[in-house]
């Protein structure tokens, strides 16, 4: 998905359409995640990227979406631009260091 979303609507007002630009990234998401999984992959992933316009955007990560979208509507932008492209993604394992830090920490 990539999309330049615009805050402005004859009807609604805008924290209403905040919440509606959420709504429909989460529902993009929801239906990228459940598409059939590839062999030897375990799990899509998401290529994010956030900036008032396609020039100037950020990566970001999937987690954020919903926070940016919010300071976008808080600092008052007309328009933004989001992207987010669903890829395979792998697990890996953790290194023997770090299971053996978390299991001294427990």
């Amino acid at each position: 998905m990539k999309k330049i979303f615009s805050f402005s609507h004859p009807k609604k007002k805008r924290p209403r359409v905040a919440e509606a630009i959420k709504h429909e990234v989460k529902k993009y998401i929801k239906r990228e995640r459940n598409k059939a999984l590839p062999d030897d992959v375990d799990f899509w992933d998401f290529d994010c990227r956030y900036g008032a316009d396609e020039l100037s955007c950020d990566v970001i990560h999937v987690s954020e979406i919903n926070k940016v979208i919010s300071e976008a509507d808080v600092e008052g932008l007309d328009t933004f631009f989001l992207e987010v492209l669903a890829k395979p993604g792998v697990r890996t394992k953790k290194p023997e260091e770090e299971k053996e830090a978390e299991n001294f920490l427990d």
